[in-house]
């Protein structure tokens, strides 16, 4: 992975003091740092940032037309006493927009009884309007459909609709159509310049700008102001990913204010009990994005992940009944738990296809299987991209089509999600490959479809030979970037404020990445995760104290989804983020990325001196360039960099470097020798040891070790002339005796790399500076 430092300007004297206004109890040059560098340069910019009452917010009726036909379209509905339909999303942006128009439009139509909703099964029913669900409308009298966060490029079943003597209005943020639907009005800030204030807003937002423009034009109707519905439009924005600009930023400050002074209310009190009974259950405050981003955000898409149907979800967002409310929030809790489960599980699975794939000649990772939950896939593709740098499709094929997608259900649907990388436009792409594809749906770095599973082989070739003909060349790598460099010292209260100066972050504004050099770890220790039940969920977290030479002082931290093993041992740098702990009452990291020092220090140079002590004499080079010649091989890392730092210190001026080095991590080379297994086993073909050892890139030695731990999961081994066949049965698999057997060999493989690498042959480098 390619670490990369933000370059940072050094704003003037001036800007500095001005943004210190604003961090009292600091002296703001971090936040000064950050805000400069991301544009934030004139105190009107800083002000407007900062403090929301100095915003304009854009008028409703900036939408144009495409406003006016909707309002006057809503307020003939409400004269004629006609039914009306909002056709939602199953996401988080979808339900919080549901739950805006529910609220607001509730407002000029008697819920239930004029007023209804639907929002489509996610494993079931795909993104969008669907032909099935118009009817199921239909057949209630509805005669206006008004969808949110979906519905731009449903031509044929905009087409539909109105056949059956439905009107549909469209508010949506995703992709147009190359021509205007044939809709009574489409509201998206895709219509307006990029440089419009409106122009970032979600599905959400778009919604509340219809409510609001009603209100404008209705005034003495509504009974509740506009502002009740502030928080559900902060959830839906920041929960969305959209880029926290204009209004979207303004928004999204008033709503997390609404949503914090809500939640400080007592029960009986809140507005919004439902969404107070979440803030508990994931242990927020509702002051903080973050509270949406890690809390509310991931809650209410887990309930159509893990079930389908999402509807309940609106209900809990606007119904006042607490004990249903309370009811409805404790059930999507139990679905987030499932969620990350299931993620975990099919994670693992993707991580052993990945060692099939060689990274280097693939540009677009395309995986399949049966098993997996269509609901997670995209959380999984968004991991799995980012630690590679390629963008990646995950595609379940376990269901058949269904009489809502194609009327041939004998035909195999392959049905799935795909997540890209910055420098990659996914939905264009995909888009290229549209005639491969049942449907698909979504926006430059995240997409939805669906496609025969026969055509996954020529759609795979056809999107990789595209982007890798778009690169030209360019390699993909994966990439995280530092924007500050701090210490341990630095880390607390004082820079926490200072950097809250810049929320709510998002896309555009990105929550501020802490790099931290030459630090290391203590204390480390990780757990299961536990429900509100007190049941475990299959989800590890890490928790650990960092130092670094800074501080005699420790500082809290955790890592989400590691071991405490995967921390590195002895000196390292690190990539994190600031937060405050409502739960513990205490500051702590939420670590990003880490590597050793051995990674960072350790560069390929040129250099004349090479020590390779199978074929030299140590006398030959004692004397040339006042080298420092290593005389014993250690046998771990901590063992040479105790013996490094005794000789730098004897002598000041010299310190030694080494390559990089190209091993897989110890674990991918397990996994790989159990993927083999799996596979001799299953197709029953034989193996010679040599061409073991030239896969696995590991010794005889080691390689026995890896037989014993591959027995106690429930393999068989047995040599027939020079060969090895291998068979699987996990009814004879050990687990209390495999977790044990594999440490000896992950042990065995670390050791092995780190003789082979860094001593085999050893450039020397000879650096004026004490690394050490």
């Amino acid at each position: 992975m390619q670490w990369i430092l933000t370059t940072t300007e050094q704003p003037p004297e001036w800007f500095i003091q001005t943004v210190k206004h604003h961090t009292s109890l600091s002296s703001g040059i971090f936040a000064a740092q950050l805000l400069w560098q991301r544009g934030i340069q004139t105190e009107l910019q800083l002000a407007a940032f900062v403090n929301y009452q100095t915003y304009q917010p854009a008028s409703p009726f900036e939408f144009g037309q495409e406003m006016s036909l909707a309002v006057n379209r809503l307020k003939k509905a409400a004269q004629s006493s006609e039914k009306v339909a909002i056709w939602g999303d199953f996401d988080a942006d979808g339900i919080t927009s549901t739950a805006i128009l529910w609220d607001g439009l509730g407002q000029f139509f008697e819920q239930d009884r004029q007023l209804t909703y639907y929002i489509p099964n996610r494993l079931k029913e795909s993104h969008g309007l669907n032909q099935l669900g118009i009817d199921n409308l239909a057949q209630q009298g509805c005669k206006l459909i008004v969808t949110c966060d979906t519905g731009s490029t449903n031509i044929a079943e905009i087409i539909y609709a109105q056949q059956l003597g439905i009107d549909v209005i469209v508010t949506d943020h995703h992709t147009l159509p190359p021509e205007r639907p044939p809709v009574i009005a489409i509201i998206n800030p895709r219509y307006l310049p990029k440089e419009h204030q409106l122009f970032h807003l979600s599905g959400v937002a778009v919604a509340y700008k219809l409510v609001e423009a009603l209100y404008e034009t209705l005034p003495d109707v509504p009974q509740y102001p506009l502002t009740d519905l502030l928080d559900l439009v902060a959830i839906g924005l920041i929960a969305d990913l959209v880029q926290l600009t204009g209004d979207c930023r303004y928004l999204a400050q008033l709503g997390i204010q609404q949503l914090h002074t809500d939640h400080k209310k007592t029960v009986t009190e809140k507005r919004r009990p439902g969404v107070g009974k979440l803030l508990e259950l994931c242990q927020k405050n509702g002051d903080r994005p973050t509270d949406i981003s890690f809390g509310l955000g991931p809650r209410i898409n887990a309930v159509s992940r893990i079930h389908g149907d999402a509807s309940f979800c609106v209900e809990l967002l606007t119904s006042r009944d607490i004990k249903r409310c309370h009811q409805l929030a404790e059930e999507t809790e139990l679905a987030n738990s499932r969620r990350k489960s299931l993620q975990k599980d099919v994670q693992a699975q993707v991580a052993k296809k990945l060692t099939q794939l060689d990274l280097s000649t693939t540009n677009v990772i395309v995986l399949e299987d049966p098993q997996w939950a269509v609901g997670v896939l995209g959380l999984v593709a968004g991991q799995i991209a980012q630690e590679t740098g390629h963008p990646t499709i995950l595609l379940s094929t376990e269901n058949s089509l269904s009489d809502s997608e194609t009327s041939d259900n004998s035909a195999l649907l392959a049905r799935g999600s795909a997540r890209s990388i910055n420098s990659v436009d996914l939905y264009q792409l995909v888009k290229e490959q549209a005639h491969l594809l049942h449907r698909f749906g979504g926006h430059p770095f995240a997409a939805g479809l669906s496609l025969l599973v026969e055509n996954i082989p020529l759609f795979t070739d056809a999107i990789n030979q595209k982007l890798r003909q778009s690169l030209g060349g360019t390699n993909l790598v994966p990439t995280v970037q530092a924007d500050l460099v701090v210490t341990v010292a630095d880390l607390g209260k004082d820079l926490f404020l200072e950097l809250k100066v810049l929320e709510p972050c998002g896309m555009g504004n990105p929550i501020p990445k802490l790099l931290i050099k030459d630090c290391w770890f203590e204390n480390s220790w990780h757990r299961n995760q536990e429900d509100f039940k007190g049941n475990k969920i299959q989800y590890i977290k890490a928790e650990f104290e960092i130092r670094d030479d800074s501080s005699n002082s420790p500082f809290p931290g955790i890592w989400w989804g590691h071991y405490k093993d995967d921390l590195p041992i002895g000196k390292c740098d690190c990539i994190a983020e600031i937060d405050y702990n409502s739960y513990k009452k205490r500051y702590e990291i939420r670590l990003i990325a880490v590597r050793s020092c051995v990674d960072s220090e350790l560069k390929t140079q040129n250099s004349a001196i090479i020590l390779d002590w199978r074929n030299q004499e140590y006398s030959e080079l004692s004397n040339k360039n006042s080298a420092l010649i290593i005389k014993d091989c250690p046998t771990n890392w901590d063992d040479l960099r105790a013996w490094l730092r005794k000789s730098v210190y004897n002598q000041q001026q010299l310190v030694i470097a080494w390559p990089k080095p190209q091993n897989p991590p110890p674990r991918e080379v397990w996994l790989n020798l159990v993927g083999i297994a799996k596979y001799l086993s299953r197709t029953n073909q034989p193996v010679t040891r040599i061409q073991l050892l030239e896969k696995l890139s590991i010794s005889d030695q080691t390689l026995h070790l890896g037989f014993k731990a591959l027995k106690y999961l429930g393999f068989t081994i047995q040599r027939q002339d020079r060969n090895f066949q291998i068979t699987w049965n996990t009814n004879n698999a050990s687990e209390t005796l495999v977790d044990n057997a594999m440490k000896k060999f992950l042990s065995a493989v670390k050791e092995e790399q780190f003789q082979r690498e860094y001593f085999a042959t050893v450039p020397l480098s000879i650096i004026q500076n004490n690394a050490f």
